[in-house]
């Protein structure tokens, strides 16, 4: 006992996420080296270790049709079925949505040889500078979190704050920059939807300039020796207003639906889409942002997972974000006080990944 004490006090973790960083390896170096058990700082406590399971009470999360949103006859009844699963899910899925499966295939190859290539090859791109240009690191918040995940990004900015198109990784470049072009489409479809569902007009959301500050990152969870101890991603719930999410065939992801995690089964040639805490405050609670999460992979092939966040880029002039006005009433105040940008990013970049901190924040309490 007194050996596993000293041996505890001895550890000096910091020192060994240090090592890990400066390596540049990542956790793909880790599985491809062949270890057999995780170092220490990936594992995580006792308490979100034993809620490792999924719900066999829901099947997936809902599925949206998009091949009839042009028809004005058919329109309402999907704008209908985005507001439902915007105020219960916080996720659904899109088919029909007019991207080819041959560029969804290409865009999961690309990201996927990215992370396949030598460590030596990667480690060119590997860097800390979040928010801006190109940065290839594993956890963004790998000093941050408790306990890290099992994962590793290619994350590129684009729309406003854009990234050299020369920066991004030639192996992966012209599908990264086609890939933003498709998704944003899809974004904004999605958006359009959205907006019609709080009675606004359709192109408000694009008026606000809510799909133009985006951020691209590709992540990889390659195969992971002790899936029971860490987890791919840690539960939390997006910044932003919306993203979007390609992934392969390798399972993992799970949403939070009422206390149950529900497993999410992609569907072939299929987009997921979720809202971030950004969106649950300007719709003042109309529509709601979801904790989500990663499992470890336990399989021998490495998912590839690839999002693009939606961001506003315009503030309004007096530097202030809260509740839309025209959603508010007498009868339906305010539920959320307005915040600053810098509010917004302090938020996001003073802790760990988590969920819905910035709304706890904002909350007015009655």
């Amino acid at each position: 006992m007194a050996a596993m004490a000293t041996a505890t006090s001895s550890y000096d973790r910091m020192k060994e996420v240090k090592e890990f960083d400066e390596s540049k390896i990542g956790v793909k170096g880790l599985s491809d080296s062949g270890i057999t058990s995780i170092p220490r700082f990936f594992i995580h406590p006792p308490e979100t270790l034993s809620d490792l399971k999924s719900s066999s009470t829901f099947t997936n999360i809902p599925i949206i049709d998009l091949a009839d949103v042009s028809s004005s006859a058919l329109r309402p009844k999907i704008i209908q079925q985005a507001k439902d699963a915007a105020r219960t899910w916080g996720f659904f899925q899109l088919i029909n949505h007019g991207v080819p499966m041959s560029v969804l295939d290409e865009t999961i190859n690309a990201i996927k040889a990215f992370h396949d290539q030598p460590h030596e090859v990667k480690a060119k791109f590997y860097k800390r500078e979040e928010g801006q240009g190109v940065m290839y690191a594993s956890n963004n918040d790998l000093y941050r979190a408790k306990a890290a995940a099992w994962h590793d990004s290619l994350q590129a900015w684009m729309g406003v704050r854009k990234a050299k198109v020369e920066d991004i990784p030639e192996i992966c470049r012209k599908e990264v920059v086609a890939w933003d072009k498709s998704a944003t489409e899809v974004a904004e479809t999605v958006m359009e939807l959205l907006s019609e569902g709080l009675g606004l007009e359709a192109g408000k959301f694009k008026e606000l300039t809510f799909s133009d500050q985006r951020a691209f990152v590709g992540h990889c969870y390659p195969y992971c020796p002790q899936p029971e101890l860490t987890v791919g991603i840690t539960p939390h719930s997006d910044p932003g207003v919306v993203t979007v999410l390609l992934q392969n065939h390798v399972p993992g992801l799970q949403v939070k639906h009422g206390e149950e995690w529900v497993d999410v089964k992609p569907v072939p040639g299929g987009l997921i889409v979720n809202f971030g805490d950004f969106l649950q405050i300007i719709s003042n609670g109309e529509y709601q942002s979801v904790q989500h999460r990663v499992l470890a992979n336990s399989c021998k092939e490495a998912r590839i997972s690839i999002v693009i966040f939606y961001n506003l880029n315009k503030w309004k002039e007096d530097g202030h974000y809260g509740p839309l006005p025209e959603l508010l009433s007498p009868e339906k105040p305010a539920i959320y006080r307005n915040f600053t940008m810098q509010e917004f990013y302090d938020n996001f970049y003073s802790k760990a990944i988590d969920n819905k901190s910035l709304i706890k924040k904002l909350e007015i309490q009655n």
